[in-house]
């Protein structure tokens, strides 16, 4: 049972707060603020944000191992993909910015828009098989 609702309560502070920052903090930054200080201030950001990705997936996915083999799975290639995301992609997407490259950006872009909601949509399918299990 306790095991249950640790990996249940990090899930849902994963979920939302990844939810949180992709529809509401970064929807609001750029809403907010003018578009030369938005990006810089986005930039700054993200490299928090994948960090806090990584250690509460890696947190949930350990109290996963005990409960959910499949919720572990999702967990962990949450961590990994994420780590991809922080140390190749967003470089990547970064240099792209600076060298005026707005195709190449946008590509890349959308690959770390589509990593983003695939790891809320993992961490939701966790949530409800984690929240099944205690049934």
């Amino acid at each position: 049972m306790i095991v249950s609702a640790f990996t249940l309560l990090a899930t849902a502070l994963l979920f939302g707060g990844m939810t949180l920052y992709s529809f509401g903090f970064a929807a609001f930054v750029f809403t907010a603020l003018p578009a030369d200080t938005a990006g810089p201030l986005i930039r700054k950001a993200f490299p928090h944000f994948y960090l806090f990705v990584m250690g509460v997936s890696a947190i949930a996915a350990c109290g996963a191992a005990f409960i959910d083999p499949l919720s572990c799975a999702l967990l962990i290639a949450t961590v990994l993909s994420t780590v991809y995301a922080r140390q190749i992609l967003m470089p990547a997407i970064n240099d792209a910015t600076d060298a005026g490259q707005t195709k190449r950006f946008k590509t890349r872009h959308l690959v770390s828009v589509l990593i983003t909601l695939s790891h809320i949509a993992a961490a939701a399918v966790v949530l409800i098989r984690v929240a099944g299990a205690e049934g």
